[in-house]
C-alpha cells in the first residue's frame, strides 16, 4: 500500500475535518479538549502531518456532528 498522507483524498479529509470544525463553532483547542488531547495534536491532524484512525474519525463525527458514511463516500469519489 502507498503512503497516503499528502495524496488528493487525505488532503480532502483534512480540508473537510476542518471545514467542520469550523462549521460547528470550534477551536483547535476547544476540539483538543473534547477529544481529551492537547492542542497540537488536532494542529498535526489540520496540517496534513498525522493520519486519523477509524475509531478518531467516528468520534470527530459525534463531535463535529458530521456523517462519518458521507464524508467516507465524498472521500472515496476522489481520484
Amino acid at each position: 500500500m502507498a503512503k497516503t498522507l499528502g495524496t488528493a483524498r487525505h488532503q480532502a479529509l483534512v480540508a473537510m475535518l476542518i471545514e467542520a470544525r469550523e462549521k460547528a463553532g470550534m477551536t483547535q483547542t476547544d476540539l483538543a479538549t473534547r477529544l481529551g488531547e492537547y492542542q497540537s495534536f488536532v494542529a498535526r491532524l489540520e496540517s496534513g502531518q498525522r493520519r486519523v484512525d477509524v475509531v478518531e474519525f467516528i468520534e470527530l463525527g459525534e463531535i463535529l456532528n458530521f456523517d462519518a458514511e458521507h464524508f467516507i463516500r465524498a472521500i472515496k469519489a476522489i481520484d
